[in-house]
């Protein structure tokens, strides 16, 4: 009996292994089509066309390397349904024996860090970490899904209470029409931050906890399903629709795809309290589930398998920047080069760069830099790295962090140490624009979740300092050739960030009037 138990333990670790690994790799049929669809949607040549075809060949290249789509694989929560008789305690050690060995082989990047000491575990494990959430159910077979959902697009959840006041639509009442101008904010509010073209789950009702959870139930439901309930299914039809008018595209670069899906859910609430919930998804929507034999732990299904697979080979190709000017720059850069520059201008990246983070800017505040940053580039980056036999580190994937983050320190940081670009995701606030404009600097936005396409430009890692803050915090020294980044804001006063936002806006408060 216990070589049995011993063997059911080692299948179920196994096929919890593939899971996580597939997850983080590969995404799901239902995903590739709503991405396919949105690149057939997009205007040949423009600097979103470009982006989508970053995505796509960065898609193809996560399948091809077994590496993270994204850098960031999240926190990962997993949602298991068991028989009644099955033991969930030895599921749960399985997960998180899972969990390890996938950290320790680059499938995910280790991100479990102590809220109060700031150190990361380095194996994912932590205080309440990985999430899991069991529910028992009468079927003889156990189902266990994940979702990995990235810092960037986590921090873009938001979450109302009605009656409110929303900018660009007015009152948000207690009704359906409150709780379609707040779905509709919910998408706005993201801009490029979360990496559109997204997801969303939205839950309707319970408290503030409860809200939230059932919003971001609605993300393991099929892009393609449609709701049973007929209000919900008429508005997540028409909050994917409009939002698509909104004009923040892939990135928030402008564009045709803002949206790619909206899945609504609604629960009772209290008297007192009316919530709308929003789980904002990027479009690296990682997310799978599997069906498990629970006398053996093989896994007999896998889930999100329905229809077509889009591989997008025949499609992949260089990123077109046919309309725009293309610059070459290696590091160290002059002010004039920088001055040189303006939104829109695509540059190439060859030499030296390096990554800084939430733990590196705020330490530079108060320290001196661990190498001379005169001139250089630094890349909103938390890696996924590898150690060799010989000890020598691999970049397994590298895509840019959410820059705005650190727009209380970044303007600061550039001035007292030379810094002449920064790259990252999603822009930066005035605070940083004036400091660009005073000191001579840019921001650069690269493709969030594009992790392989970057790393596959990382030609070696020649140092890391600063290694007590962790693999994703460290100040890693790069050596990179052609690394593709687009102008957002130059040294002008110019924001390609801010005028979406504003032209956004504008459009948003096109749907103010009633609806439903």
């Amino acid at each position: 009996m216990a070589v049995e138990t011993k063997t059911y333990l080692e299948t179920l670790e196994k096929s919890l292994y593939d899971l996580v690994t597939e997850t983080s790799t590969n995404l799901p049929k239902d995903v590739r089509r709503a991405i396919k669809a949105a690149k057939e949607a997009e205007n040949a040549g423009t600097r979103a066309a470009m982006s989508l075809d970053t995505i796509t060949n960065n898609i193809v290249m996560a399948e091809d390397n077994v590496s993270p789509i994204c850098q960031d694989t999240g926190l990962p929560t997993f949602k298991v349904y068991t028989p009644v008789g099955v033991n969930q305690l030895e599921i749960k050690a399985a997960i998180k024996k899972a969990i390890v060995a996938t950290t320790a082989d680059a499938k995910l990047r280790p991100n479990a860090v102590d809220s109060l000491t700031g150190k990361n575990s380095g194996d994912n494990l932590g205080d309440g970490l990985p999430v899991i959430k069991f529910e028992q159910w009468e079927n003889d077979y156990i189902t266990i899904k994940l979702i990995l959902k990235g810092g960037g697009c986590e921090n873009k959840n938001i979450q109302y209470s009605l009656p409110c006041e929303l900018e660009g639509l007015g009152r948000a009442g207690r009704d359906l029409d409150g709780i379609r101008k707040c779905i509709l904010h919910s998408v706005w509010q993201a801009q490029g931050q979360g990496c559109s073209a997204g997801f969303i789950g939205v839950g309707i009702g319970g408290d503030r906890s409860s809200g939230y959870d059932l919003a971001k139930e609605q993300l393991f439901r099929s892009v393609d399903d449609v709701n049973p309930n007929e209000d919900l299914a008429k508005l997540e039809d028409y909050i994917v629709k409009t939002s698509n008018t909104f004009g923040v595209g892939t990135m928030g670069f402008g564009g045709e795809a803002t949206l790619l899906g909206c899945k609504i859910g609604v629960m009772h609430r209290i008297p007192a309290s009316f919530y709308v919930s929003v789980a904002y998804n990027c479009w690296a929507y990682r997310r799978m589930a599997v069906d498990i034999n629970p006398a053996t732990g093989e896994i007999i299904n896998w889930h999100y398998q329905d229809g077509e697979k889009i591989t997008f080979r025949d499609e992949a190709q260089e990123a077109a920047t046919s309309d725009s000017k293309v610059v070459e720059l290696i590091a160290p850069i002059t002010e004039e080069q920088i001055r040189s520059l303006k939104v829109g201008d695509v540059v190439k990246i060859s030499g030296r760069m390096y990554t800084g983070r939430d733990a590196i800017h705020h330490h530079l505040m108060s320290h001196d830099a661990p190498v001379d940053l005169n001139g250089q580039i630094i890349y909103h980056c938390g890696p996924v790295m590898a150690k060799d036999e010989a000890g020598n580190w691999t970049v397994k994937a590298a895509g840019p962090t959410t820059s705005i983050r650190e727009e209380p320190y970044q303007g600061d940081i550039m001035k007292k140490f030379g810094i002449r670009a920064v790259i990252g995701k999603g822009g930066m606030g005035p605070k940083t624009l004036a400091a660009l404009q005073e000191h001579g600097g840019v921001y650069l936005n690269a493709i969030g979740g594009a992790a392989q396409y970057y790393a596959d430009c990382i030609k070696g890692v020649d140092g890391v300092d600063l290694m007590e803050f962790g693999i994703p915090e460290a100040m890693w020294h790069l050596n990179v050739q052609d690394f593709t980044a687009v102008v957002t804001m130059d040294s002008h006063g110019n924001s390609l960030h801010a005028d979406v936002e504003k032209s956004s806006l504008d459009k948003l408060a096109m749907h103010a009037e009633r609806v439903f």
